[in-house]
């Protein structure tokens, strides 16, 4: 009789302990379910949420995050967001169109990234020469309008007195993706915008003020592609040859150097525009999970933490500024000369009015 009750007592106890781990009870920390949370982000966010240790903080928390990329004025504009608990662009102009439209009671925007110019040490030099950049507190500064002012005049890079070390010929350009596509290329328009018009663009007249200038800036590179990583991916394979000036953004750069993979060689350098633009990635909860997901990006020190060694400069400042220090990563705590872009809808009748030109 004992020993028939100490078996069934073994399988009782057995039993239990599959069925906790079936329902999930049974892991440790695990939480009892997982709830599913959907998202539609920008593109440049994905490995972010791909990594194991962000999904495991979810997990904690309770929450299984799927997302889908797309641009950020897809996002915006195309994208049928029914199916999404949030919607987290990488610029402010589209995630106050979707507030809007979607009347969210609230954003978060947990971290951003300035839009920089990635080049190479004899770039600098000559540029330095020209006047188009400049030693600043503690980083290099590329004046944009001295750079609209060569652009204007279709100055090639032959062109520049004394160049020995890049004499190219062809046009002074920055890199840029396709307007037509991309948030990085509006975010450089918003720069060049400001700068031509002498403020943010908010009125009609200004736009048709500025558009002829900044047009050119972008049609005359040609082929342009439609994400940011391929102009990167250009800079960090083909070298100064194809890629001198390539505007990025700064997270782009600093993940780079952060995974230490020797694909950012000692003369590859940043340049920051003055004046220049955040890409700040501020997402929109549209239903309640999605709003659990911002709170926790915005308030979870691992989070932080964990977008920092992404590139992302975070809301807390001490999660990049711990990341950049022990990597020993050369770039400003704090960037002075930083404007607002336009709101949504001048940047889109603008971009709409450049793409017709191509």
């Amino acid at each position: 009789m004992k020993r028939t009750f100490g078996i069934a007592l073994a399988v009782l106890l057995l039993a239990g302990v599959v069925t906790a781990i079936v329902l999930g009870r049974g892991t440790g920390d695990e939480p009892a379910r997982l709830t599913t949370v959907r998202g539609v982000i920008g593109s440049e966010k994905l490995a972010f949420f791909a990594d194991q240790r962000v999904k495991d903080v979810f997990a904690r928390n309770g929450l299984k995050v799927e997302v889908d990329p797309a641009g950020s004025r897809q996002i915006a504009t195309a994208v049928e967001l029914d199916r999404y608990d949030f919607a987290f662009p990488s610029s402010a102009p589209a995630a106050e169109r979707i507030q809007r439209d979607r009347k969210a009671a609230r954003t978060y925007a947990p971290f951003s990234s300035p839009m920089v110019i990635a080049t190479f040490d004899p770039i600098v030099e000559l540029l330095t020469k020209a006047g188009v950049v400049r030693q600043g507190s503690g980083y290099q500064v590329f004046d944009v309008q001295k750079y609209l002012e060569l652009a204007a005049a279709g100055t090639r890079w032959d062109q520049l007195p004394g160049n020995t070390a890049y004499p190219a010929r062809k046009n002074l350009l920055v890199t840029t993706t396709d307007p037509r596509d991309s948030n990085s290329a509006a975010m450089y328009l918003a720069i060049t915008s400001f700068v031509a018009n002498g403020g943010v663009v908010t009125t009609p007249d200004a736009e048709a003020k500025v558009l002829p200038a900044v047009s050119k800036l972008f049609l005359d590179q040609g082929f342009t592609q439609s994400s940011s990583e391929g102009p990167f991916e250009d800079y960090l394979s083909a070298g100064m040859g194809k890629s001198p000036l390539v505007l990025v953004y700064e997270a782009q750069f600093v993940d780079r150097v952060v995974r230490a993979d020797a694909t950012i060689r000692p003369d590859m350098k940043l340049l920051y525009p003055a004046p220049t633009v955040l890409s700040k990635h501020t997402l929109v909860p549209l239903k309640e999970t999605g709003d659990k997901v911002g709170q926790l990006l915005s308030t979870d020190p691992e989070l932080g933490r964990l977008a920092a060694t992404f590139g992302f400069r975070t809301s807390d400042p001490k999660h990049f500024n711990e990341i950049v220090r022990d990597k020993q990563v050369a770039v400003p705590q704090t960037i002075v000369d930083v404007v607002e872009p336009p709101a949504h809808e001048t940047l889109e009748r603008m971009l709409e009015a450049i793409a017709k030109q191509y």
